[in-house]
């Protein structure tokens, strides 16, 4: 299956969902990927790509080393691998790959061509589409980074066979942020299937890089609908600084952060408790957290400030507005966030 994106500026690209084919380049291309994937995959990626010469670069495995020392680590290699602007990086892992290797693609040499081949359950659905890239530092998540589409995503569902269980259910919670804010046709049916279902999982992952797919073509640059797809992450950001990134995978902080901002959706109205208990109950089949213990309250609030949707001093929350659609606002009190938190205040 092949889903198209053109953007405004018509630029297009293809993401194709099926085994991997064989990729030739006459050109320089560097692989980024960690430990992990590499142990179980890279020799398999490797017999797909004829290069005009192929280097591999092997950073740190996870979420506290998405950040300016690991980025270094890619810019050197290619420094030292002597890449030129014809060069080629490819994205081989999950989010943080792809994010750090998109960022490197975006500042080397003022900008190279890169390529998303995403291997976890959630940066398939998510994070390989759309061209968001970027690290995070001490004051928060993806705070520095840059818009910087990738020509190609690759999105072989065989590389899901070696993932864990909790990383299979960290991208499930995507999935489900997909169909709440965007289609209750897509949630009743997530209802109604199993995603430990090999064709129901490659059903779910093509529904949502098509969702994903329309939203990016509409706004790119994240200027008012694409804000939407943040649904769950405002408050899901804040949990992952709290814990330093090494508590929780990226989709089981979003699925806590979905559940806030149901509580906050059922406070002001947009949202019936029993579409709240649906939410819940979905993300709680595939065990993602849909709970946590807040210390200070007012601490985990201005956290909210540091997040780059806040603009002078309002935090921007993505509100549910039933199943199947959303609100954006920064017209949102401060005690009605206060008194949600609350409820989650250990």
């Amino acid at each position: 299956m092949i889903v198209n994106i053109t953007l405004p500026n018509n630029t297009t690209y293809d993401i194709t969902i099926d085994s991997l084919k064989q990729l030739s380049f006459d050109r320089k291309v560097v692989i980024v990927t960690n430990p992990t994937v590499s142990g179980f995959h890279l020799n398999y990626l490797k017999s797909k790509i004829d290069a005009k010469e192929l280097s591999i670069v092997t950073v740190p495995d996870g979420e506290e080393y998405k950040n300016m020392a690991t980025l270094e680590l890619i810019l050197e290699h290619c420094f030292e691998h002597k890449l030129n602007r014809s060069s080629l990086l490819i994205a081989f892992g999950g989010g943080v790959i792809g994010d750090m290797t998109g960022f490197a693609a975006s500042i080397y040499q003022r900008g190279i061509d890169f390529i998303q081949i995403p291997t976890t359950l959630l940066s398939q659905v998510d994070a390989s589409v759309g061209g968001k890239t970027g690290i995070n530092n001490r004051f928060g998540k993806n705070l520095v980074g840059s818009f910087h589409q990738p020509i190609a995503v690759y999105i072989d569902p065989f590389f899901l066979t070696t993932l864990p269980k909790r990383e299979v259910s960290a991208g499930i919670a995507e999935i489900v942020k997909m169909a709440v804010t965007f289609n209750k046709e897509f949630f009743i049916w997530l209802e109604e299937n199993d995603l430990n279902n090999e064709s129901n999982i490659k059903k779910a992952i093509a529904k949502s890089v098509e969702t994903k797919a329309w939203v990016v073509s509409q706004d790119e640059k994240e200027k008012g609908l694409r804000a939407a797809l943040n649904y769950g992450h405002t408050f899901g950001h804040v949990i992952e600084n709290e814990t330093n990134y090494d508590t929780y995978l990226h989709g089981e902080a979003v699925g806590i952060g979905m559940v806030m901002a149901n509580n906050l959706a059922v406070r002001l109205g947009k949202m019936s408790q029993e579409e709240a208990l649906r939410v819940k109950n979905l993300l709680e089949k595939y065990d993602i957290p849909t709970n946590y213990s807040i210390k200070d309250v007012e601490s985990f609030y201005e956290h909210f400030f540091l997040d780059k949707k806040s603009l002078d001093n309002k935090i921007k929350f993505i509100i549910p507005k039933g199943i199947g659609g959303c609100e954006i606002t920064d017209a949102i009190s401060k005690n009605d966030v206060i008194e949600v938190l609350k409820g989650f205040q250990s």
